[in-house]
């Protein structure tokens, strides 16, 4: 085992003794300054920080060989409006409880814990904010702002679950730097016939660009798990929310 693969939170600690012997004999002190008392305290508060953000790193940097490629088992099911019987178009994606199961071990062995805080982003849509704390005590955080995802005839309870599932899911996989087995062709290969073109794709993506719109929030609006997976059935429902889109920023700019 090298050294990069263990971080005992006691050591980090120790590191900092001689400056908290310091601040032990200044508080034992009547005659020291109370304010050079303080900034002393602020000096050991940022020597921990340092070292815990060190620790973190290193930890991390170990971990990193260790984690798997997800395989992609779930799969999103988009069936004909008329007909339920009918499917259009059939998207794999990477389930949350797959991921989960895959990393915990790796996660615990190497002193890092992974949580999630859910809330409402100043606009209203559903945050989903990821959490990596490690035993030093350094924590770093990521989160996504989704709408509510109402796609398949959703109530408002199942549309907040399912926007919560995909930022757990996409929050773990981003602050981790996880690859999943697949997604390098941007979703082209799965989608083949059913979904929108090449061209298609690549006109709603400079359009979204245009107008400095979250592409993965456009993908989530349109039920999908990207813009390349967008049914090239509902090609006029897309270019018609990006026209509604482009309405509504010079609306704004005029005001």
């Amino acid at each position: 085992m090298t050294a990069l693969q263990k971080i005992d939170a006691p050591e980090v600690v120790s590191q900092s003794d001689g400056l908290l012997s310091v601040i032990a004999r200044a508080a034992a002190d009547p005659n020291v300054d109370i304010d050079k008392l303080e900034r002393l305290l602020a000096a050991q508060e940022r020597v921990q920080a340092n070292q815990a953000k060190e620790a973190f790193t290193i930890a991390k940097l170990a971990m990193r060989p260790e984690l798997p490629e997800i395989t992609m088992k779930g799969r999103i099911t988009i069936r004909d409006k008329n007909d339920a019987n009918k499917i259009i178009q059939e998207t794999p994606f990477a389930r949350f409880e797959d991921i989960h199961e895959a990393i915990t071990p790796i996660l615990s062995a190497h002193g890092f814990d992974l949580s999630f805080r859910n809330g409402l982003a100043p606009d209203g849509k559903v945050r989903i904010t990821t959490v990596l704390s490690h035993v030093a005590g350094h924590t770093e955080e990521t989160f996504f702002d989704l709408p509510h995802d109402s796609s398949g005839s959703k109530n408002a309870v199942q549309a907040v679950g399912s926007s919560t599932s995909y930022g757990k899911r996409y929050g773990t996989l981003s602050i981790l730097n996880i690859r999943v087995a697949g997604e390098d062709d941007d979703g082209v290969a799965a989608c083949e016939k059913a979904c929108i073109s090449k061209e298609q794709r690549d006109e709603i993506l400079t359009a979204l660009d245009d107008l400095q719109a979250n592409k993965q929030a456009f993908a989530t609006y349109m039920g999908v798990e990207s813009v390349a997976d967008i049914p090239a059935a509902d090609y006029g429902k897309a270019k018609a929310a990006i026209e509604s889109k482009r309405k509504a920023a010079k609306k704004a700019a005029m005001q």
